[in-house]
């Protein structure tokens, strides 16, 4: 059971930490991260306001919070994948680092809203740094260099954690609500409208956007960002760490 399936289930007398942050990410899920707020949180709970401030100190707290329980069920998922055997050959790093990007995707797209929380925070998850510390290691597993790791790391950027950041994004495109597939479809719509009235300036623009689309429901973190155009760049990038890895054996 993941921390927030736990927090759901205790009994409305047991206010907890762990009780509201779970409750905070429900809401979340449910309504999208603006709807996120100390008063909204409080009446999802059934309590004032400053009830709240026993268990969060203030917004921020309550969003490192929140990031820190979506980066423990990505921990947990992570950490029901087999294992590489002792035996598994060098190349063996490249298939399961892959796994495990796309296993922490998968929670992601439980929860697409927490990908703006994480871009946003100062503080570091334990849960987040040991992720990235498994990765780090299954590429050590492959005979990568600690020098190749760490261009790997920047070459990876969000990848690593299993979403693709956009370069511009149309207002409205973000997913993280339960209308976040319409949103972005509205958002779509009125971008390539914008750009159609700039065809002049823009061809290859106007032209691409009308080829390309993004149509798959549930498989979206951004405006660009859906499951094939996420594990193209993720391949890119390991096919060629790959081909590095080897020149260094």
């Amino acid at each position: 059971m993941t921390s927030r399936q736990r927090a759901a289930t205790a009994p409305r007398s047991a206010l907890t930490r762990a009780r509201v942050l779970g409750s905070a990410v429900a809401l979340a899920d449910r309504d999208g991260l603006g709807a996120l707020t100390m008063r909204s949180l409080a009446r999802e709970l059934g309590i004032e306001a400053m009830s709240l401030y026993h268990h969060v100190s203030n917004k921020e707290d309550l969003l490192d919070g929140v990031v820190d329980v979506v980066a423990g069920e990505i921990q947990e998922a992570v950490g029901r994948l087999d294992p590489l055997p002792d035996d598994a050959p060098p190349s063996a790093w490249r298939s399961a680092v892959r796994r495990q990007i796309l296993t922490a995707r998968a929670v992601l797209l439980r929860h697409p809203w927490a990908t703006t929380v994480l871009e946003s925070r100062t503080s570091f998850s334990l849960h987040v740094v040991r992720y990235y510390d498994s990765l780090l290691g299954l590429m050590r597993r492959g005979g990568l260099s600690y020098d190749l790791i760490h261009h790997a790391m920047h070459a990876l950027g969000s990848r690593a954690l299993g979403f693709s950041q956009e370069l511009f994004e149309p207002d409205g495109a973000t997913a993280g609500s339960a209308a976040g597939g319409a949103a972005t479809e509205g958002a779509d719509a009125t971008a390539t409208a914008l750009l159609e009235q700039m065809a002049d300036q823009v061809p290859h623009m106007v032209e691409m956007l009308a080829e390309v689309g993004h149509e798959e429901p549930g498989q979206t973190l951004g405006w660009c960002d859906d499951q094939t155009e996420f594990e193209f760049g993720l391949d890119l990038i390991l096919d060629g760490l790959e081909r590095l890895a080897a020149d260094q054996r």
